[in-house]
């Protein structure tokens, strides 16, 4: 049994944050799966009903690198209740939406409580508890938390059919403070503050070189652009394959595979233990992405080749979640992992936030392979930076 589950106090925060992420990652989804029908009641066109990811991300971004200060000095367990205590009348305002600036206004509010509520917080908490453990207790709790739009996106099509999308909201509101909050409340422990000490630069395994800036940079850039190609990629998915001649009922049967596969890829990363860190996951994952794109882009509506783009990409990007959330830990010890992964928060949240409106922009005038090739365009520039951070590994990231 790995050391992470056979811990039974590790073992409950995993069961926590893997419950309370599956649902902020699920009731995200809304626009994914009944886009057409709020773009309807509202009377917003779609693109202007996916520009909430925009608003999402953009909040979510913007306020990330505030939250650095608040983790460090209160801990994830409080920054994550008091998110969630905001994320609750947002779906609140959502359901009471009448046009789209109090539609936006709920997904600004959205943001900034997913700021403190998703998965930068979540890995946060697991590196106070966890400490040298984090990156396998991040890999566990992946393994569950990719079954989100799996779980949700059903959930969210059968609830919005029976009772309409604004009493799903609704619904989402009272589950969040039924369920997450209470979880956070009583069953998250308190930080123990030296987990989290500023950095020192110096670990258990001896002292650690702080990265260049350049270094920083580069992961930025490899964990933005791999996010915009994910996070887009997710929010037009059903809309992508209804592109490429699937009826709806199929798109939506294919697209909720998708969290299946990404488990099957975050299982063998999650088994692989130390014989690799996220690095070397991002890129063996990262050359997946551009031969799905390719893939699909030649598929011709052929079901055999939706399948099979369906499986590349699903393990690719599956991988690659991983590897963003555990790329810092190749570079960061302790508080400073803290810091950083707030301040990557920033940009990767930015790129998050443009990529859906751009992709469905470029779906609905141009067809399908033109979302496909500014996505194979972004992988392979991701591809690239990661190969120059494989050649800034510090050496004890390399012998591990």
């Amino acid at each position: 049994m790995p050391p992470v589950i056979a811990d039974p106090a590790l073992l409950r925060v995993l069961i926590v944050l893997a419950i309370t992420q599956l649902i902020a990652w699920g009731t995200l989804s809304l626009p994914a799966v009944i886009g057409r029908a709020m773009a309807a009641d509202l009377g917003m066109d779609l693109t202007a009903i996916f520009a909430s990811t925009t608003v999402l991300y953009m909040s979510m971004g913007l306020c990330s690198p505030l939250l650095a200060r608040p983790f460090i000095k209160h801990g994830g367990r409080r920054v994550m209740i008091a998110g969630t205590l905001l994320a609750a009348p947002g779906y609140a305002l959502l359901a009471a939406a009448q046009g789209p600036l109090s539609y936006y206004a709920a997904w600004l509010l959205l943001g900034i409580a997913g700021s403190a509520t998703l998965s930068t917080a979540s890995y946060i908490v697991l590196n106070e508890v966890a400490g040298l453990r984090a990156r396998s207790a991040i890999g566990a709790l992946m393994l569950v938390t990719g079954l989100s739009s799996s779980i949700f996106w059903p959930i969210t099509s059968a609830l919005s059919a029976h009772v309409g999308w604004r009493t799903t909201c609704l619904l989402y509101s009272g589950l969040l403070l039924a369920v997450s909050l209470p979880l956070f409340v009583f069953l998250l422990p308190r930080r123990v503050h030296d987990h989290l000490a500023p950095a020192t630069g110096a670990t258990e395994s001896g002292p650690v070189a702080v990265p260049a800036r350049s270094t920083f940079y580069l992961l930025v850039g490899a964990s933005g652009l791999n996010a915009f190609v994910a996070f887009g990629m997710g929010a037009v998915l059903i809309e992508l394959l209804k592109a490429e001649g699937l009826s709806a009922a199929e798109a939506i049967g294919f697209g909720s595979l998708l969290g299946v596969i990404q488990i099957s890829a975050r299982v063998i990363d999650f088994l692989g233990g130390g014989r690799w860190d996220g690095i070397t996951t991002a890129i063996v994952a990262g050359l997946a992405l551009p031969a799905a794109m390719l893939l699909l882009m030649l598929s011709h509506g052929s079901h055999a080749a939706i399948a099979m783009f369906m499986l590349i990409y699903g393990l690719g990007s599956g991988a690659l979640a991983v590897a963003r959330a555990t790329m810092p830990l190749v570079f960061y010890d302790k508080a400073a992992f803290a810091k950083a992964s707030a301040q990557i928060g920033l940009p990767m949240n930015l790129l998050s936030a443009v990529a859906a409106p751009i992709l469905v922009e470029l779906l609905t005038r141009y067809g399908s392979n033109a979302p496909l090739a500014l996505s194979l365009v972004c992988s392979c520039a991701a591809v690239a930076m990661l190969l120059l951070l494989r050649q800034r590994r510090p050496s004890r990231a390399t012998a591990s």
